[in-house]
Order: C-alpha cells, then structure tokens, then sequence
C-alpha cells in the first residue's frame, strides 16, 4: 500500500493588491561544542554526531598526515562510508580557486543534501570547507574537528565562513553554523610553538573583552598552555567556547558591526592584507592588533597605564608581537593604514575600533584617526613596559621560547 503524506493549505489571497507582500523567514541554529582530551574520545562523539550518513571528509595536505587520514580510517572502520580529499596547507589556500576545486570534488562524489561534510584542520580549512558546505547544495551539514589552538577557540566556532581575496580578508563568505564542533585538545602536541602563540592570542583577545578570569588563567598558566598540557589546554578551549559561544549568541549574524570580538582585527587584519596572507599569521597580526588599540584607548584616557602594560605585558611574555619590529616580515606603517582605507570604503567609510576600557569592557570608537592609528604602530619607548608595581598581575612560570619545546607542528603554524 502507497504511503502519502497528506499536506492541505487553503489559503485566501487578499482584498488589496496595493498593500506590500512581507517574506519572512526565522532559524534558530544550536549546536554542541565537545572538548575532548583524546581522539578515541573524539571519534566517539564524532560517529554519534555523524549519525550514520556518508562522509566527505576534507582537510590541508599537512592535518591529512598528522591526523586526518588516521581518523578517516577509523570512521570507516566504524562502518561509515567516507571519501577524502585535501588542499596545500597555508593561508594561500583560502580562496576561490581552492573552494571551487573542492565544490568540483564533492559534486564527484555521492554526498546527498543530508550527509555531512567533515573540517579537519585548522583556521583555512575551518573558514574555507564552512564556505564551501553552505554552497553545495544551498548547504549541507558540516562538523569542525579543529586541530590548531587558534580553531578550537576561534574559527572552529560561529558560522562565519570564508576566502579571502586581494582586496580584503574574509571578503566572500556567510553565516553558516556547523552541525557540531568535537575539539580533541590532543591535537595540539603536534603544533608548534608559534602555531600555540597565534592560537592563544585570541584567547588572550576573549579574557580582555568579556573575562578577566580566563585572562586570568592565560597569565598564571601560559607555560603550560604553550607546553600542550591536555588538563590545561582543556580548561583554556572549555573556557573560551563557553565565551565565545555566549558572545556570538547575542547578534550571530552581525547585524550589528560594534562587535567586541573584532578586537585587534581592524589593524591585524590590515597587516594580513599587505603582507599578502601568509607570512603573518591570523593571531599574530590579531595581537599586534590588541597591542595598537590599547595604546589608542590609553592615549585617549580610556585604558589605565597598569591595565594597558598588563595586557600588552603578557601579549609579550607568551611570545606574540607587539611592535611592527616584532612582525616576522617588515610592515610599513603607510601601507597597514592604506589598507584600512580600503576597509573603510568597503564598510561605508567607518571603521569600528574595539578599545578596552578594563578586562570584561570595551567601548566602540567611529573617529580614531590615521594619525592615531600611525601613532599606535610604534610604541614610544618604555611605553609598555611593565612596572614594578605590575609584576604582582603577571604569571609566573617557564617563558613563551622555553628552548625544551622542541615540537613541531609545521612551518605555518597549523596542523
């Protein structure tokens, strides 16, 4: 016997013609966010969050080594029908020609609308593998399985997907939420200790804006953090989810542009634009960044001298640049600001700067000047050094260049 579905719509058309039909359309998207100490832990949540559909799973040809092809096996092992592919690591590959390579490769292969798409990797794949599922199909489920420090606080949550292009960073993209994140801190004792350091920075980013406790935590147990501690690095992902998923919910699709979580992007991504998305990576020029808006918001009255050595103090002490002569490659003070000039026309000729007020507060500024931004990216001498009287805020432990850590997680810092 046939099996219907019975659908009955009787619908009136209205009397006036005149008056404006109104579309209208509301999602509501959740999603869990498992932080796992362990890939067998990992694989667990991953196969219950899979729920026994194909696999496509896509990752950089760096993760397909390290962790990727082995989990891919163990999938299919668990008698899940995956097909895999990957991309050159690197910032490089975030663009255009990379997600129509990989929309072309999933059009090869049998992925139905429901299946789901696996991100393997860190920020590049996080960004450009949400793009591309969002446009297959008109959008397919898709997991992030991060494996940078930088993903499982960053990337790997909030549906902002995208590739770069010449003209802007994240300039093509969407708001397309992953079905899960399973974050395997595990991962990161593959990474090295640069790819740690960009990765903390925008942990370091959420303590400032919305937590003096996770700050907190960042101060008094960065060594351990940069050492890949399981117990530690857990309780930092755990933490900065918890923030970051609780800050995202408030205006998920940026409907509003004031957003506190954009702190140190305005300039850090101005530096990624003109050293040509590579040679700086995406925390590093984010806490060069910080560096530039809290000395903003402290030559304005807006930040106190001890809070602004604090912050930028252990932006430092874990490694990361704070001055244009700390950047990995040589960047002009002329070119970072013309390239915010060109952010400024795309955003109807207003950039918002996130200044810190204190830890856990932010204020929105519309008018700093290209000569305050000048003045930001070079520190006046002793600016930043921190007092005396500071120490008492900083952690203590084993420094950010520990010559032990001998770990290596690739020449990009993602893996």
């Amino acid at each position: 016997m046939t099996d219907y579905v019975r659908v009955s719509e009787r619908l009136t058309l209205p009397r006036d013609a005149g008056v404006p039909i109104m579309g209208s359309a509301a999602r509501c998207d959740e999603y869990p966010v498992h932080v796992c100490r362990d890939e067998p832990s990992a694989v667990q949540r991953l196969h219950e969050e899979i729920g026994g559909r194909r696999v496509a799973l896509i990752t950089d040809d760096s993760v397909a080594v390290l962790h990727a092809g082995g989990l891919a096996g163990q999938l299919a092992e668990a008698g899940l029908e995956v097909s895999m592919t990957s991309f050159p690591a690197g910032e490089a590959s975030k663009s255009l020609k990379t997600a129509t390579d990989l929309l072309d490769w999933l059009a090869g292969t049998e992925l139905a609308r429901r299946d789901v798409v696996v991100a393997v990797g860190g920020g590049v794949v996080m960004d450009t593998v949400g793009w591309v599922a969002s446009a297959y199909m008109r959008g397919v489920p898709y997991i992030n399985v991060p494996t940078t420090l930088l993903a499982h606080v960053d990337a790997a949550l909030g549906g902002k997907v995208a590739v770069d292009h010449s003209t802007a960073k994240n300039l093509i993209g969407a708001f397309y939420q992953p079905k899960a994140v399973v974050s395997n801190v595990g991962y990161l004792r593959t990474l090295d200790v640069r790819g740690l350091r960009a990765g903390l920075a925008e942990a370091i980013k959420m303590g400032v804006i919305a937590s003096p406790e996770l700050f907190r935590l960042i101060e008094l147990k960065h060594a351990d953090i940069l050492a890949a501690d399981p117990a530690v690095t857990a309780e930092l992902v755990h933490g900065s989810s918890v923030i970051k998923c609780r800050l995202i919910a408030k205006d998920p699709y940026e409907d509003d542009l004031r957003r506190p979580l954009n702190f140190g992007h305005t300039v850090g991504h101005a530096v990624e634009t003109v050293t040509g998305y590579g040679p700086v990576l995406h925390g590093e020029a984010v806490a060069f960044g910080m560096a530039c808006a809290s000395r903003i918001a402290g030559r304005r009255g807006l930040l106190a001298p001890a809070v602004r050595r604090r912050i930028v103090g252990l932006l430092r002490e874990v490694g990361l640049p704070t001055t244009l002569a700390d950047l990995p490659v040589p960047v002009g003070p002329a070119e970072t600001v013309a390239a915010l000039d060109k952010i400024r026309k795309i955003r109807d000729g207003l950039i918002h700067f996130v200044l810190p007020v204190e830890l856990g507060e932010t204020v929105i500024a519309d008018d700093v000047s290209d000569e305050e931004i000048r003045a930001s990216l070079v520190a006046a001498p002793d600016e930043d050094a921190v007092t005396p009287a500071d120490n008492g805020h900083l952690g203590r432990g084993r420094g950010a260049d520990d010559p032990s850590d001998t770990r290596n997680g690739g020449a990009d810092g993602r893996a």
